[in-house]
């Protein structure tokens, strides 16, 4: 097996395994010893790349929260009209949604431990940042605000729903937020 100089992609492969450990049995499951083995990287590396399990776990949930703001930015990078960005928010509700279990799972796991820790809370403020300002590029602050709760919360409901709600009702969720104010 290489050593760390000379495999770059160690210390990715360290994050990915991480990301599927928590998946798997959760954030209370997850060792050094357990992740160097999932990796196939020798224990020692986890120390020579992070400086301890926090240090992993945070930035293996900063990778997922990439892949999801990276995931906003995909469905709504195309939208032109308020009619198409709302079509957007649609169908990343749905494709957020449909890829349930995993990431229905990592996402919780941030959010309990961002509950008691405040390094994971500012990294929950700054995924919400980001997934805001993108919104915003379509959709008034307030809007952009409650879009992005409602993105969170159909996601959810979706996600554990055994006869989940179609796309007709998440449009029209979408569509009453961004209805313009009565005059």
């Amino acid at each position: 097996m290489a050593t760390g100089h000379t495999d770059p992609q160690r210390r990715d492969r360290i994050l990915a395994a991480t990301l599927d450990l928590i998946a798997e049995v959760g954030v209370a499951g997850v060792s050094h010893r357990k992740i160097a083995a999932r990796a196939q990287v020798p224990l020692g590396s986890m120390t020579y790349h992070f400086t301890g399990i926090d240090d992993v776990l945070l930035e293996a949930f900063t990778r997922y929260s990439d892949h999801v703001v990276a995931l906003f930015e995909r469905h709504l990078s195309a939208a032109t009209t308020p009619d198409e960005a709302r079509e957007a928010v649609t169908d990343l509700i749905h494709t957020l949604s449909e890829n349930a279990r995993r990431d229905l799972i990592l996402t919780q796991e941030l959010y309990t431990l961002a509950a008691r820790h405040e390094p994971y809370r500012g990294l929950c403020r700054r995924w919400m940042r980001r997934s805001r300002d993108l919104l915003e590029h379509h959709f008034p602050p307030p809007t952009a605000r409650q879009l992005d709760a409602l993105i969170e919360g159909l996601t959810l409901h979706r996600a554990l729903d055994d006869a989940p709600p179609g796309r007709d009702l998440t449009r029209e969720a979408v569509r009453r937020i961004t209805a313009a104010p009565e005059p």
